[in-house]
């Protein structure tokens, strides 16, 4: 090994150089350290707060399809809030109710008939959890079919479907069509002779 400091030539053995004294161990470790990797702005918050919105989108299924989350554990995910919080809102609805009037009956006659009425905030919750289930019912379900269909793709040759462009010259593959020129030509000939042959 050459000594950095000095450029002597030592044996690979030696922890520091014979001739100036340099820690020759520190240099070996150093050599067989990995690089250390760059830092790459483009895996920072920073990078993503500059993303178009197509491209945060994209990012964002990508990231949704490694985890596993696609359009029907959306929908799922949604029924089972709109379900969740229908039953908080109906708690608490439930809860106003019994606390106001409790407290309504020691409370002056005007201001007894406010506190009666406190329980209808409890209607909140409870109509965005309705307003979640129908979503998730209705609206998402299309969602996921439209999804499902883009997922699928054109149909190939062997399901039955027509080639959408022509194949390269050099293939020996059979496309079966469904018609052949012919068809339409015939019938015609077969309509012709029958108005001839009256």
């Amino acid at each position: 090994m050459l000594c950095p400091r000095c450029a002597s030539n030592q044996s690979d053995d030696i922890k520091f150089c014979t001739f100036c004294g340099a820690n020759l161990q520190a240099v070996r470790e150093a050599m067989d350290m990995p690089e250390e990797k760059k830092f790459d702005w483009s895996n920072t918050w920073v990078a993503e707060m500059f993303l178009s919105g197509q491209a945060n989108e994209l990012r964002k299924r990508e990231m949704e399809r490694q985890l596993g989350i696609t359009p029907a554990v959306k929908r799922y995910n949604e029924i089972k809030a709109g379900v969740i919080v229908s039953c908080v809102g109906i708690g608490v609805t439930i809860f106003l109710a019994i606390l106001m009037q409790g407290i309504a009956a020691s409370a002056r006659p005007e201001d007894a008939e406010i506190l009666t009425r406190i329980w209808v905030a409890g209607l909140i919750p409870f109509m965005v959890g309705l307003a979640l289930i129908i979503n998730g019912l209705v609206v998402s379900k299309r969602m996921v079919e439209i999804m499902e269909r883009q997922q699928e793709g054109p149909k190939t040759l062997e399901e039955g479907s027509a080639p959408r462009g022509l194949r390269p010259a050099d293939t020996n593959e059979f496309i079966p069509t469904n018609m052949s020129v012919t068809n339409q030509t015939t019938r015609h000939l077969e309509n012709a002779e029958r108005k001839t042959n009256r």
